[in-house]
């Protein structure tokens, strides 16, 4: 049999491909070397946010007592959030396994081996296909450190199988990744330390913002603008500003970014690149039939990205035109407190060449946010309006809620929506959403 659609990996980029060519009426084989969910399921986006849950819960019950809600005790366990996070993952893999089957989906489980733009070998046997989605994902970059092979030394994958907590922590790398473990570890009583090369923690967040994460996220020991030298069993040495500086902790976290996994795909002739298998807007490599999805061709390493690689490179297939725009993704860093994002930052545009105008609100202005979270909660709406056009740019959020509010902010930019266009529009009442209606009066 030769499958309309060959899928391989089958993680929010590779499954969400299966699902929406199988319900076109496509041939659809998935094949995945572990489990469904991919990287996101399973070691990634679903189990971190599992487990910041539990910390946010711990953390609220604690401060519970400015609500008038008194607790004895919180005490927070970790084999217990464990085996909560283990149930969601589990729960979700049914989920996509159920949908794989509804769609009249194959799949296959093992490692795939490329034989030809059309023919892969998994367990031996050999597959076809019309069309080939490579959707294999990325992996943790682990640089070439003195020493990054000590056994107190793990990446995203390990630390979140722990059986018992550390007394502390080293986190190399202070991204969105880095740092949801230190707001996760530093919530329940871990002894944190974040080393960051750059002069800020997550680089591709407005500069106002990072600064007020680092400094709300404050039980966190922050080495900024630090260059790791070596690593000793549990002693990192890192410089900073000339000076040498060593640290110990139980446990040291490896988290300076993703690296694509393209290996077994160098005979195929592919134009792969350093971040990545090249593409065009609709998902398509410099061969045909072939097109690479998600983290593997290093556009957008975020879930949601992969997913609408997934809808381009499908549609493509089936003949609908569509393409991949990057102008309006958002992005959240789910953190106690939330940071969320979408368009440009205030930096950025002005890097562009755009006259920009921008307004702050402080959260606590807003009435929602107030009788939740308190006067005393952080919180902050920016946004960065063109000054020519008053077109919306970018919106960027700080505080609680954030993430379920920023799909707004990226439908109002794609849409390419005006200041004047968005003040017309009813938002509900009471809601922290309304921040950003009220942030655009400010202008």
């Amino acid at each position: 049999m030769i499958y309309d659609v060959m899928i391989v990996g089958a993680g929010p980029g590779g499954y969400i491909a299966a699902e929406r060519a199988g319900a076109r009426g496509k041939s659809v084989l998935l094949i995945e070397k572990a489990h469904l969910g991919g990287v996101c399921t399973n070691e990634g986006c679903i189990p971190t946010k599992s487990l910041l849950n539990s910390a946010k819960q711990y953390v609220h019950g604690m401060e519970a007592a400015k609500f008038g809600v008194h607790f004895d005790c919180a005490r927070f366990d970790l084999a217990e959030a464990m085996t909560w996070k283990q149930d969601v993952i589990e729960t979700l893999r049914k989920g996509i396994a159920f949908l794989m089957k509804k769609h009249k989906v194959e799949v296959v489980t093992g490692e795939a081996q490329f034989l030809d733009r059309q023919t892969v070998s998994v367990n031996g046997n050999t597959y076809q296909g019309k069309n080939l989605i490579i959707a294999t994902g990325s992996s943790s970059l682990v640089p070439p450190i003195p020493g990054v092979d000590s056994s107190q030394v793990v990446t995203n994958r390990e630390i979140l199988q722990i059986t018992e907590l550390p007394k502390s922590l080293i986190i190399v790398g202070g991204g969105y990744i880095g740092m949801e473990f230190a707001s996760f570890f530093s919530s329940v009583g871990v002894e944190v330390h974040v080393i960051e090369m750059m002069d800020e923690i997550v680089p591709m967040m407005d500069m106002e913002f990072a600064r007020l994460l680092r400094k709300s996220i404050d039980k966190v020991s922050y080495h900024l603008g630090a260059k790791v030298e070596a690593i000793q069993g549990n002693t990192v040495t890192f410089s900073s500003k000339g000076k040498s500086t060593a640290l110990q902790a139980d446990l040291i976290l490896m988290s300076v970014g993703r690296r694509p996994n393209v290996q077994g795909l160098e005979h195929l002739r592919l134009d792969i690149r350093r971040q990545g298998i090249k593409v065009n807007e609709q998902m398509q490599t410099n061969l045909p039939g072939v097109y690479a999805i998600g983290d593997v061709n290093g556009e957008s390493l975020l879930a949601h990205s992969a997913s609408r690689m997934a809808e381009v490179a499908v549609n493509t297939i089936c003949g609908q035109r569509d393409r991949m725009r990057y102008h309006a993704i958002p992005w959240v860093v789910y953190t106690l407190p939330e940071v969320a994002g979408c368009g440009l930052t205030e930096q950025e545009a002005q890097k562009q060449g755009f006259p920009v105008k921008t307004a702050t609100m402080q959260m606590r202005a807003n009435g929602r946010f107030l009788a939740e979270y308190g006067k005393r909660a952080p919180g902050m709406c920016k946004v960065v309006v063109d000054a020519d056009t008053n077109v919306l740019k970018g919106v960027h959020l700080f505080g609680a809620a954030c993430s379920e509010m920023i799909y707004g902010a990226a439908a109002m930019i794609e849409a390419e929506l005006r200041v004047q266009d968005i003040q017309q529009i009813i938002f509900p009442h009471p809601t922290v959403s309304e921040v950003i209606r009220d942030t655009l009066w400010e202008l």
